[in-house]
């Protein structure tokens, strides 16, 4: 999965302190179990202390898939995984009093962010040295970074000293809080580029809105991947851009009241971007595909209760997972946000099988209709113990190992929960083979 460098995305390491105060006096959290209601593996990889997956899109794992990078309360930490299964898993302080933001497409490293003295370091992952990779201009100290997939470009999202506010009306039905709010002001943004090599800055584009979850494609170097963040149901939420110059572009256009889409993320080859599109919102469940240089449009359905927060894709594009709902999503919810009664969300960690709807109907000449399918899905992980909760808890942002055979995601279920409510969390692999 492509590499995101997010700033924002960080834990705060004192929480991390204070989570783990409340598990040292709780019973010894397991290591490795059979999940009873679905008889596939798990083998917990963070250290007792605690750890999480990086988002969802974020590369965590070395060129060669022998180690994948978590966040925990003592710093950037690696986990062998080249024993997954068959012993204990290694796990290894890399770098002290640091947050990883991701790992590096070609080299053992993973980059971090040095507030202080304004520049984007990297750690290698077995000498642990550090080195710095780019001294960030003023105009460049950005909220979010990405470095292409061969390691020339550094693109980044900060704020555009010449751009003007435009105040924002909120939609009568938005979502409310501090999300509107923010997208309701204005924020100005410009996504720039930093070549590695000479240190030119070029903004590539300007925009008056909440410019987030910037990617870079895993095969492409000059294609970049962003999203407009505020209500969904009222902004056209993914976008496409060049490092070339070429204006940026929206990969889905609303064909009705309320359709929302968002969550976007690469395949693993770059052909193709993937967001999570509902149609209208909490209704009808799609996971949705564009393919960049064609334009063609796949589309599989999924039931309600196997929404998920997020979804990834195998490294071979074969199959693909999603982390599961809660009581609160929108899956568990109607059109007008009223509760689903029974709740219909699936707190699940799935797998998913495409299956294409075969057959071909007569087509306008030069529009091209949309594929579509559906999803066969398998439950892998019972979460219904897990709090999704950005404030107390934590969204599991599952990704496959390299090799296809296990799945990472993060989870508080065995977690004791401190003075304030929130869960310790732990990062978790699953096997897709069931245990025999």
């Amino acid at each position: 999965m492509p590499s995101l460098l997010r700033p924002f995305a960080f834990v705060s390491l004192s929480v991390f302190a204070g989570l783990a105060s409340a598990a040292s006096a709780a019973e010894p959290l397991p290591r490795e179990w059979i999940d009873a209601r679905t008889g596939h593996r798990i083998i917990r990889l963070s250290p007792d202390s605690g750890g999480t997956s990086l988002y969802f899109h974020q590369r965590a794992y070395t060129p060669e898939g022998d180690k994948v990078v978590i966040r925990t309360r003592e710093g950037i930490t690696a986990v062998d995984l080249t024993t997954l299964g068959r012993a204990e898993p290694k796990t290894e302080l890399i770098l002290a009093n640091a947050s990883p933001i991701a790992t590096a497409w070609r080299t053992r490293e993973a980059y971090f962010l040095a507030r202080e003295e304004g520049a984007l370091k990297a750690v290698h992952l077995d000498t642990k040295a550090v080195r710095l990779v780019a001294k960030l201009p003023p105009q460049g100290r950005g909220t979010q970074f990405a470095l292409n997939c061969d390691e020339t470009l550094l693109v980044g999202i900060a704020p555009d000293p010449d751009g003007k506010v435009v105040p924002r009306t909120p939609p009568a039905n938005g979502m409310g809080g501090t999300l509107e709010a923010q997208w309701a002001a204005g924020t100005p943004k410009q996504i720039f580029t930093l070549d590695l090599k000479t240190g030119a800055f070029t903004v590539r584009h300007r925009e008056n809105d909440w410019t987030n979850h910037l990617q870079c494609s895993p095969t492409d170097p000059l294609q970049i991947l962003f999203c407009h963040e505020g209500p969904w149901h009222f902004n056209e939420r993914t976008w496409v851009l060049r490092a070339d110059g070429s204006p940026a572009k929206s990969v889905h256009q609303r064909t009705m009241n309320m359709e929302i889409w968002g969550h976007e993320f690469f395949s693993p080859d770059g052909k193709t971007v993937w967001y999570d599109l509902q149609t209208p919102r909490s209704t009808v469940f799609w996971l949705a595909g564009y393919e960049l240089a064609t334009g063609k449009r796949t589309w599989y359905s999924l039931k309600r209760e196997e929404w998920s927060v997020h979804y990834n894709q195998s490294p071979d594009g074969k199959f693909f997972a999603g982390d599961g709902g809660y009581p609160g999503s929108v899956a568990a919810r109607g059109p007008d946000g009223e509760t689903i009664d029974p709740p219909a969300q699936g707190q699940w960690i799935y797998l998913f099988t495409p299956v294409p709807v075969r057959g071909q109907s007569p087509r306008e000449p030069g529009r091209e209709l949309i594929e579509i399918g559906f999803f066969k899905s398998e439950k892998l992980v019972d979460m219904s113990r897990h709090d999704y909760s950005k404030t107390t808890g934590v969204e599991p942002n599952l990704t496959f190992t390299p090799d296809g055979k296990w799945i990472v995601f993060s989870g508080n279920f065995h977690s004791p929960r401190d003075d304030r409510g929130r869960a310790v969390t732990h990062t978790y692999a699953v096997e897709l083979a069931k245990a025999r």
